[in-house]
């Protein structure tokens, strides 16, 4: 798998209008299914070797519908489930799950929450009982929670980590100063990688040129370099503000002068490693 090219960050649902109450109507193109066969031509087209699929319910019952997703789809080649990272019997639920080895790590809808979530006692016992299956955690907040994630990743400096979306940044608004400052900290934090995704929604849907995102990619390279930064599309979210090929061709159009081995880091082999794919 050395030169695969692996999307790290893309969900699958069958729509439903009452569970997945967050796809509003104004994102009416996500109202309906997503499933390994929607994206394939995309894949291919966009010589893409592999995906994570990652949570978008929580519930374990989607980390079981993504499990028998990926039992049927090789495209798949690792999942981020969710599980009640707050309950009592955390340690007995990751135990079980861990006779499913395509599961990667897990993910906490974070953004929903209040902003001193990631404080919560609760939580962070459940996070601490992560290590010793190898479990990563991806970290899903807007850019207003970068303040508490800071504290959250300082207390686990063993546990592997990445933030979504680049933290969900206020490109809409073309805000960057305090987003800026908490990026470049996480970044001093080892055990913290960052997703290259997501970007596109927080602009204006279908309204952005590339050079909106320039700024923001200059500080997250900055920040954590190119070993510890991971491609991911956010497909099919992304399809509100646009289509799988304008991303990737617009990361490979920034980094047109990075140097080969580099490019290959962040379009897949940390990805790979990250995973543990």
């Amino acid at each position: 798998m050395e030169h695969s090219c692996i999307d790290t960050h893309v969900h699958f649902w069958k729509f439903d209008r009452k569970r997945d109450a967050w796809i509003t109507d104004d994102m009416k193109i996500l109202q309906q299914d997503y499933l390994p066969e929607n994206i394939a031509n995309s894949l291919k087209r966009n010589a893409v070797d592999g995906v994570v699929a990652v949570q978008a319910d929580q519930s374990e019952l989607e980390t079981h519908f993504l499990v028998e997703l990926a039992g049927t789809h090789d495209i798949i080649k690792g999942v981020v489930g969710w599980v009640d990272l707050q309950a009592d019997n955390v340690e007995e639920r990751l135990a079980y799950f861990s006779r499913y080895k395509i599961i990667k790590g897990w993910r906490h809808i974070v953004q929903s929450e209040s902003d001193d979530f990631l404080f919560g006692k609760k939580f962070r016992n459940g996070v601490s009982a992560l290590k010793p299956y190898n479990y990563t955690y991806d970290i899903l907040i807007y850019h207003h929670q970068l303040e508490a994630a800071l504290d959250f990743v300082s207390a686990f400096p063993d546990q592997r980590m990445v933030i979504d979306h680049c933290a969900k940044p206020d490109i809409m608004h073309k805000k960057m100063e305090d987003w800026k400052s908490f990026m470049l900290e996480m970044g001093r934090h080892p055990n913290v990688y960052c997703k290259l995704s997501g970007l596109f929604t927080e602009a204006r849907w279908k309204q952005w040129s590339p050079g909106d995102f320039y700024p923001y990619l200059d500080t997250v390279f900055k920040a954590f370099g190119t070993d510890r930064l991971m491609y991911g599309s956010d497909w099919p979210v992304i399809l509100v503000s646009g289509i799988y090929i304008q991303w990737k061709s617009l990361l490979e159009k920034y980094m047109e002068g990075f140097e080969e081995k580099d490019i290959q880091k962040i379009f897949g082999l940390n990805a790979i490693q990250f995973y543990d794919l």
